[in-house]
């Protein structure tokens, strides 16, 4: 049995419940309940007895209960001392501008109960920089989207996201339930930056830009350049629009994936847990 099987295990104990030890974990049901049961085949014993209110300890899982609370107690003092003698570790992750929220709202809590004395620093790219400062060595891991070069460069899909057109609410194409390459010939594009990756700027861009319009450098800057000036602009179906904006999905593109990324020489065990914590983070 493994560490994380049994803090699983002593969040359905306390909470009673898989659905809120699931919320507690931030993690979606079905893996809490299949980790669950393969610690009780482990074992060879049942450790709830489920009803339909919830769970339950049997005296199995009460037993383990006291016996696992003691163990990973030890275990944190444990890595608390290693980390000490080693002095502070650290770990730099990079972000896109839309993709900060999801290192906040997901991978913060799970990543600080695994690793509470590591110190982590949030470097934020723009849009110029698809790889989120990894391919200048800036950081150490990733969180960012497809498609970019990933020359030297390991990825985990977290999960897809079909993308979009983003107009004003008043555009002629508005009301369509998606729109097609035809459909937008002759419409102005943001502009990334010079020298960006050929193969992000390819997807991202959506068409030609008009020569002299100035560069975009993040997300917000795009969205408020479709608001004020009508230009066009991609993003994913799921990213928030300022009042006035809507995304059209876009049926010549396929979806673009968020995935962690991190190089494929070097990976440090800091990495490999983060990218770990990722994987479970958005596990179905």
């Amino acid at each position: 049995m493994d560490l994380r099987a049994l803090r699983y295990f002593i969040a359905v104990a306390e909470e009673r419940h898989v659905g809120r030890a699931a919320s507690r974990l931030h993690m979606t049901q079905p893996p809490l309940s299949r980790a669950i049961r393969h610690l009780e085949d482990e074992l060879g014993a049942a450790l709830f007895e489920r009803t339909a209110k919830g769970v339950t300890l049997t005296p199995a899982g009460t037993a383990l209960y006291d016996e696992a609370s003691a163990l990973l107690r030890q275990a944190d003092r444990i890595r608390g001392r290693v980390t000490i003698a080693a002095g502070a570790a650290t770990l730099t992750v990079g972000t896109l501008a839309d993709t900060a929220e999801q290192v906040g709202g997901r991978l913060v809590p799970l990543f600080r109960a695994r690793h509470p004395h590591v110190n982590v620093t949030i470097h934020e790219a723009d849009l110029g920089e698809p790889t989120a400062g990894l391919r200048a060595g800036l950081v150490d891991v990733a969180l960012t989207r497809t498609p970019f070069d990933e020359t030297g460069i390991s990825v985990r899909v977290l999960r897809s996201v079909p993308v979009g057109v983003v107009m004003r609410d008043d555009d002629r194409l508005a009301g369509r339930a998606s729109v097609s390459s035809a459909d937008l010939a002759g419409r102005r594009w943001v502009r990334l930056p010079d020298g960006t990756d050929p193969i992000w700027t390819a997807y991202w861009a959506g068409g030609t830009h008009d020569g002299p319009s100035p560069v975009m450098r993040t997300i917000q800057e795009c969205l408020q350049m479709v608001l004020w000036n009508g230009t066009s602009a991609l993003a994913p179906i799921d990213q928030p629009l300022p009042a006035g904006l809507i995304a059209i999905p876009f049926a010549d593109r396929p979806p673009s994936d968020l995935v962690v990324a991190w190089p494929k020489t070097g990976r440090s065990s800091l990495v490999r847990s983060f990218v770990d914590v990722a994987d479970n983070a958005w596990s179905p």
